[in-house]
Protein backbone atom coordinates (compact mmCIF):
# COMPACT_ATOMS: atom_id res chain seq x y z
CA UNK A 1 0.00 0.00 0.00
CA UNK A 2 1.48 3.75 -1.09
CA UNK A 3 -0.83 5.67 0.64
CA UNK A 4 -3.61 5.39 3.52
CA UNK A 5 -5.73 8.56 5.00
CA UNK A 6 -7.43 7.44 8.16
CA UNK A 7 -10.24 9.21 9.47
CA UNK A 8 -8.97 12.92 8.74
CA UNK A 9 -10.52 15.79 10.18
CA UNK A 10 -8.98 19.29 9.28
CA UNK A 11 -11.25 22.61 10.53
CA UNK A 12 -10.75 26.18 9.85
CA UNK A 13 -11.17 28.84 12.74
CA UNK A 14 -13.40 32.11 10.76
CA UNK A 15 -14.99 34.69 12.33
CA UNK A 16 -18.21 33.19 11.17
CA UNK A 17 -17.18 30.13 13.58
CA UNK A 18 -15.18 26.92 12.91
CA UNK A 19 -15.65 25.34 9.37
CA UNK A 20 -15.70 21.88 9.64
CA UNK A 21 -13.95 21.04 5.94
CA UNK A 22 -12.76 17.82 6.71
CA UNK A 23 -14.82 15.18 8.69
CA UNK A 24 -13.40 11.88 9.17
CA UNK A 25 -11.97 11.05 4.86
CA UNK A 26 -10.38 7.62 4.77
CA UNK A 27 -9.28 6.62 1.21
CA UNK A 28 -6.27 4.57 0.29
CA UNK A 29 -4.32 3.82 -2.96
CA UNK A 30 -1.49 1.35 -4.24
CA UNK A 31 1.31 1.87 -6.28
CA UNK A 32 0.49 2.31 -10.11
CA UNK A 33 -2.88 2.63 -9.48
CA UNK A 34 -5.17 5.71 -9.61
CA UNK A 35 -7.99 7.42 -7.58
CA UNK A 36 -10.60 10.08 -8.58
CA UNK A 37 -11.79 12.38 -5.66
CA UNK A 38 -15.27 14.15 -7.01
CA UNK A 39 -17.24 16.76 -5.47
CA UNK A 40 -18.50 19.89 -6.32
CA UNK A 41 -16.16 22.86 -5.10
CA UNK A 42 -16.12 22.91 -0.96
CA UNK A 43 -16.51 19.50 -1.00
CA UNK A 44 -13.14 18.95 0.84
CA UNK A 45 -11.12 17.07 -2.02
CA UNK A 46 -8.24 20.31 -2.37
CA UNK A 47 -8.16 20.64 1.41
CA UNK A 48 -7.71 16.36 1.69
CA UNK A 49 -4.92 16.72 -0.82
CA UNK A 50 -3.39 19.43 0.79
CA UNK A 51 -3.14 17.78 4.33
CA UNK A 52 -1.29 15.25 2.50
CA UNK A 53 1.01 16.76 1.38
CA UNK A 54 1.81 18.68 4.42
CA UNK A 55 1.12 22.11 2.37
CA UNK A 56 -2.03 22.92 4.26
CA UNK A 57 -2.41 26.90 5.90
CA UNK A 58 -1.85 26.61 9.82
CA UNK A 59 -3.80 28.76 10.86
CA UNK A 60 -6.02 29.14 9.83
CA UNK A 61 -6.45 25.34 9.24
CA UNK A 62 -5.66 23.11 11.86
CA UNK A 63 -5.89 18.95 11.34
CA UNK A 64 -8.05 17.64 14.80
CA UNK A 65 -7.35 14.19 14.23
CA UNK A 66 -6.95 11.37 11.77
CA UNK A 67 -3.57 9.76 10.33
CA UNK A 68 -1.77 9.78 6.90
CA UNK A 69 -0.23 6.97 6.28
CA UNK A 70 2.58 7.47 3.15
CA UNK A 71 4.55 4.05 2.60
CA UNK A 72 3.64 3.13 6.37
CA UNK A 73 4.85 6.41 7.96
CA UNK A 74 3.00 8.49 9.85
CA UNK A 75 3.47 12.02 8.06
CA UNK A 76 1.38 13.79 11.06
CA UNK A 77 4.03 12.08 13.28
CA UNK A 78 7.22 13.84 11.14
CA UNK A 79 9.00 17.29 11.93
CA UNK A 80 8.71 20.24 8.84
CA UNK A 81 11.89 19.38 7.82
CA UNK A 82 10.80 15.24 7.17
CA UNK A 83 8.04 16.34 5.23
CA UNK A 84 9.70 18.75 3.71
CA UNK A 85 12.34 16.09 2.00
CA UNK A 86 9.21 13.92 1.34
CA UNK A 87 7.89 16.53 -0.87
CA UNK A 88 9.00 16.41 -4.33
CA UNK A 89 10.74 13.08 -4.17
CA UNK A 90 8.31 10.98 -2.24
CA UNK A 91 5.07 12.66 -3.76
CA UNK A 92 4.31 15.81 -5.73
CA UNK A 93 1.09 18.10 -6.42
CA UNK A 94 0.25 19.49 -10.18
CA UNK A 95 -1.61 22.60 -9.01
CA UNK A 96 -5.26 23.44 -11.30
CA UNK A 97 -3.62 27.00 -11.51
CA UNK A 98 -0.26 26.60 -13.99
CA UNK A 99 -0.07 30.45 -14.02
CA UNK A 100 -0.79 31.33 -10.38
CA UNK A 101 1.65 27.97 -9.09
CA UNK A 102 4.55 28.63 -11.45
CA UNK A 103 6.66 32.19 -10.31
CA UNK A 104 6.49 34.39 -13.21
CA UNK A 105 9.84 36.03 -12.79
CA UNK A 106 11.89 33.48 -13.05
CA UNK A 107 12.53 30.98 -16.01
CA UNK A 108 10.46 27.66 -16.31
CA UNK A 109 13.75 26.27 -16.99
CA UNK A 110 15.34 27.71 -13.48
CA UNK A 111 12.03 26.36 -11.84
CA UNK A 112 12.24 22.73 -13.29
CA UNK A 113 16.03 22.69 -12.38
CA UNK A 114 15.54 23.88 -8.96
CA UNK A 115 14.30 20.55 -7.57
CA UNK A 116 17.63 18.66 -8.70
CA UNK A 117 19.87 21.19 -7.50
CA UNK A 118 17.71 21.19 -3.88
CA UNK A 119 17.25 18.06 -3.69
CA UNK A 120 20.33 16.15 -5.63
CA UNK A 121 22.55 18.30 -5.19
CA UNK A 122 23.02 19.10 -9.00
CA UNK A 123 25.17 22.14 -10.63
CA UNK A 124 23.35 24.73 -12.15
CA UNK A 125 24.17 23.83 -15.69
CA UNK A 126 23.18 19.96 -15.09
CA UNK A 127 19.80 20.77 -13.54
CA UNK A 128 19.25 23.19 -16.50
CA UNK A 129 19.87 19.80 -19.23
CA UNK A 130 17.66 18.05 -16.66
CA UNK A 131 15.06 20.16 -17.25
CA UNK A 132 14.95 20.24 -21.30
CA UNK A 133 15.09 16.61 -20.19
CA UNK A 134 11.38 16.70 -18.87
CA UNK A 135 9.92 19.21 -20.84
CA UNK A 136 11.20 16.98 -23.69
CA UNK A 137 9.43 14.40 -21.81
CA UNK A 138 6.38 16.39 -21.85
CA UNK A 139 6.28 16.70 -25.07
CA UNK A 140 7.05 21.11 -25.43
CA UNK A 141 7.93 21.61 -28.97
CA UNK A 142 11.99 23.10 -29.24
CA UNK A 143 12.84 22.36 -25.51
CA UNK A 144 16.22 23.33 -25.74
CA UNK A 145 15.31 27.07 -26.85
CA UNK A 146 12.15 27.74 -24.23
CA UNK A 147 13.98 26.62 -21.42
CA UNK A 148 14.74 30.12 -21.02
CA UNK A 149 10.95 31.36 -21.56
CA UNK A 150 9.23 32.32 -18.70
CA UNK A 151 5.57 31.29 -17.97
CA UNK A 152 3.77 33.80 -19.52
CA UNK A 153 5.45 33.43 -23.18
CA UNK A 154 3.73 29.79 -23.07
CA UNK A 155 0.20 28.55 -23.83
CA UNK A 156 -2.36 27.32 -20.60
CA UNK A 157 -1.68 23.74 -22.06
CA UNK A 158 1.97 23.98 -22.46
CA UNK A 159 1.95 25.50 -18.69
CA UNK A 160 0.34 22.25 -17.22
CA UNK A 161 2.27 20.27 -19.11
CA UNK A 162 5.42 22.23 -17.70
CA UNK A 163 3.80 21.94 -13.69
CA UNK A 164 3.29 18.12 -14.71
CA UNK A 165 7.05 17.93 -15.68
CA UNK A 166 7.72 20.03 -12.31
CA UNK A 167 5.95 17.40 -10.42
CA UNK A 168 7.43 14.03 -11.76
CA UNK A 169 10.45 15.54 -11.97
CA UNK A 170 12.01 13.60 -8.79
CA UNK A 171 9.94 10.48 -10.07
CA UNK A 172 7.58 10.65 -6.88
CA UNK A 173 5.76 7.61 -5.96
CA UNK A 174 2.69 9.11 -5.28
CA UNK A 175 1.21 12.40 -7.98
CA UNK A 176 -1.58 14.40 -6.10
CA UNK A 177 -3.12 16.17 -9.72
CA UNK A 178 -5.68 18.78 -8.45
CA UNK A 179 -8.07 19.99 -11.51
CA UNK A 180 -5.42 19.70 -13.58
CA UNK A 181 -7.51 20.28 -16.90
CA UNK A 182 -9.51 23.48 -15.23
CA UNK A 183 -9.38 26.65 -17.68
CA UNK A 184 -8.34 24.14 -20.79
CA UNK A 185 -10.44 23.73 -23.75
CA UNK A 186 -11.93 19.97 -24.93
CA UNK A 187 -8.86 18.74 -26.99
CA UNK A 188 -6.02 20.11 -24.74
CA UNK A 189 -7.65 18.31 -21.61
CA UNK A 190 -7.58 14.81 -23.32
CA UNK A 191 -4.21 15.38 -24.72
CA UNK A 192 -3.04 16.50 -21.03
CA UNK A 193 -5.37 13.57 -19.09
CA UNK A 194 -3.30 11.01 -22.06
CA UNK A 195 0.07 12.39 -20.99
CA UNK A 196 -0.60 12.34 -17.31
CA UNK A 197 -2.01 8.64 -17.86
CA UNK A 198 1.01 7.82 -20.16
CA UNK A 199 3.13 9.03 -17.88
CA UNK A 200 1.98 7.16 -14.91
CA UNK A 201 2.17 4.06 -16.41
CA UNK A 202 5.94 4.72 -17.28
CA UNK A 203 6.51 5.61 -13.85
CA UNK A 204 4.02 3.22 -11.87
CA UNK A 205 3.38 5.98 -9.34
CA UNK A 206 0.22 6.41 -7.51
CA UNK A 207 -2.09 8.95 -8.78
CA UNK A 208 -4.67 11.46 -6.87
CA UNK A 209 -7.05 12.76 -9.37
CA UNK A 210 -9.14 15.94 -7.62
CA UNK A 211 -12.09 17.26 -10.09
CA UNK A 212 -15.39 17.82 -10.20
CA UNK A 213 -15.97 16.17 -13.77
CA UNK A 214 -16.96 12.85 -14.09
CA UNK A 215 -16.46 13.17 -17.82
CA UNK A 216 -12.72 13.93 -17.25
CA UNK A 217 -12.06 10.62 -15.03
CA UNK A 218 -14.05 7.57 -17.18
CA UNK A 219 -11.13 6.44 -19.31
CA UNK A 220 -8.18 6.97 -16.80
CA UNK A 221 -9.33 6.37 -12.90
CA UNK A 222 -9.65 2.85 -11.07
CA UNK A 223 -11.72 3.68 -8.24
CA UNK A 224 -13.79 6.93 -7.74
CA UNK A 225 -14.23 8.61 -4.11
CA UNK A 226 -17.29 10.78 -4.01
CA UNK A 227 -16.94 13.66 -2.11
CA UNK A 228 -19.38 16.08 -0.33
CA UNK A 229 -19.37 18.28 2.62
CA UNK A 230 -16.29 17.12 4.07
CA UNK A 231 -17.16 13.38 4.02
CA UNK A 232 -17.01 10.51 1.58
CA UNK A 233 -20.40 9.83 0.44
CA UNK A 234 -19.67 6.41 -2.02
CA UNK A 235 -16.15 4.88 -2.75
CA UNK A 236 -16.41 2.17 -5.80
CA UNK A 237 -14.32 0.71 -9.03
CA UNK A 238 -14.98 3.59 -11.87
CA UNK A 239 -17.14 1.07 -13.83
CA UNK A 240 -19.46 0.38 -11.04
CA UNK A 241 -20.28 3.81 -10.65
CA UNK A 242 -21.04 4.77 -13.99
CA UNK A 243 -23.53 1.58 -14.48
CA UNK A 244 -25.20 2.40 -11.49
CA UNK A 245 -24.26 4.72 -8.55
CA UNK A 246 -25.38 3.94 -5.08
CA UNK A 247 -25.70 7.37 -3.72
CA UNK A 248 -28.58 9.49 -5.09
CA UNK A 249 -25.77 12.72 -4.67
CA UNK A 250 -23.38 10.30 -7.37
CA UNK A 251 -26.37 10.03 -9.36
CA UNK A 252 -27.07 13.66 -9.46
CA UNK A 253 -23.63 14.53 -10.70
CA UNK A 254 -23.75 11.83 -13.36
CA UNK A 255 -26.83 12.99 -14.23
CA UNK A 256 -25.56 16.34 -14.54
CA UNK A 257 -23.27 15.35 -17.45
CA UNK A 258 -24.12 16.57 -21.34
CA UNK A 259 -24.99 13.85 -23.13
CA UNK A 260 -25.03 13.50 -26.78
CA UNK A 261 -28.98 11.60 -27.15
CA UNK A 262 -30.42 14.51 -25.02
CA UNK A 263 -29.73 16.98 -27.32
CA UNK A 264 -31.85 20.36 -26.89
CA UNK A 265 -32.58 19.31 -23.48
CA UNK A 266 -32.40 21.21 -20.85
CA UNK A 267 -29.17 20.19 -18.12
CA UNK A 268 -29.57 18.29 -15.40
CA UNK A 269 -28.72 20.68 -12.52
CA UNK A 270 -28.63 19.12 -8.46
CA UNK A 271 -30.86 21.54 -6.77
CA UNK A 272 -29.62 23.68 -3.87
CA UNK A 273 -25.98 24.30 -2.91
CA UNK A 274 -23.32 22.70 -0.72
CA UNK A 275 -24.13 23.30 2.94
CA UNK A 276 -22.11 26.43 5.07
CA UNK A 277 -19.39 24.05 6.43
CA UNK A 278 -19.99 26.11 9.73
CA UNK A 279 -23.34 24.69 9.63
CA UNK A 280 -23.71 21.07 8.49
CA UNK A 281 -27.16 20.37 8.83
CA UNK A 282 -27.76 17.12 11.14
CA UNK A 283 -28.25 13.63 9.92
CA UNK A 284 -27.19 12.98 6.03
CA UNK A 285 -25.73 16.36 5.36
CA UNK A 286 -27.24 15.98 1.51
CA UNK A 287 -30.72 15.76 3.11
CA UNK A 288 -31.69 19.48 1.98
CA UNK A 289 -30.96 18.05 -1.83
CA UNK A 290 -31.80 14.62 -1.64
CA UNK A 291 -35.06 13.67 -3.77
CA UNK A 292 -34.89 10.67 -1.54
CA UNK A 293 -35.07 11.84 1.59
CA UNK A 294 -37.08 10.91 4.59
CA UNK A 295 -37.33 11.83 8.07
CA UNK A 296 -34.57 9.07 9.15
CA UNK A 297 -32.16 10.99 6.83
CA UNK A 298 -32.79 14.62 8.80
CA UNK A 299 -31.49 12.95 12.23
CA UNK A 300 -29.76 9.82 11.69
CA UNK A 301 -26.24 10.17 10.30
CA UNK A 302 -25.59 6.98 7.44
CA UNK A 303 -22.74 5.12 7.68
CA UNK A 304 -20.52 3.95 5.29
CA UNK A 305 -22.56 0.92 4.47
CA UNK A 306 -20.57 -1.93 2.67
CA UNK A 307 -22.52 -2.59 -0.76
CA UNK A 308 -20.18 -4.77 -1.73
CA UNK A 309 -16.46 -5.59 -0.70
CA UNK A 310 -14.83 -2.64 -2.97
CA UNK A 311 -17.78 -0.98 -2.47
CA UNK A 312 -19.86 1.57 0.23
CA UNK A 313 -22.54 4.22 0.06
CA UNK A 314 -23.02 6.91 2.94
CA UNK A 315 -27.02 6.25 2.35
CA UNK A 316 -29.71 4.64 4.31
CA UNK A 317 -31.47 4.32 1.21
CA UNK A 318 -28.52 2.57 -1.21
CA UNK A 319 -30.68 -0.19 -2.16
CA UNK A 320 -33.49 2.05 -3.84
CA UNK A 321 -30.86 4.24 -5.06
CA UNK A 322 -29.30 1.11 -7.07
CA UNK A 323 -32.77 -0.29 -7.81
CA UNK A 324 -33.99 2.89 -9.57
CA UNK A 325 -30.90 3.17 -11.66
CA UNK A 326 -31.46 0.25 -13.00
CA UNK A 327 -34.88 1.11 -13.77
Amino acid sequence: MLLEVRDLQVEFRTRDGVAHAVNGVSYRVDAGETLAVLGESGSGKSVTAQAVMGILDMPPGRITGGEILFQGQDLLRLKEEERRRIRGAGMAMIFQDALSALNPVISVGDQLGEMFVVHRGMSKKDARAKAVELMERVRIPAAAQRVRDYPHQFSGGMRQRIMIAMALALEPALVIADEPTTALDVTVQAQVMDLLAELQREYRMGLILITHDLGVVADVADRIAVMYAGKIVESAPVHDIYKAPAHPYTRGLLDSIPRLDQKGQELYAIKGLPPNLTDIPPGCSFHPRCPMAQDVCRTGEPPLYEVSEVRGSACHFWRECLHDRDQ
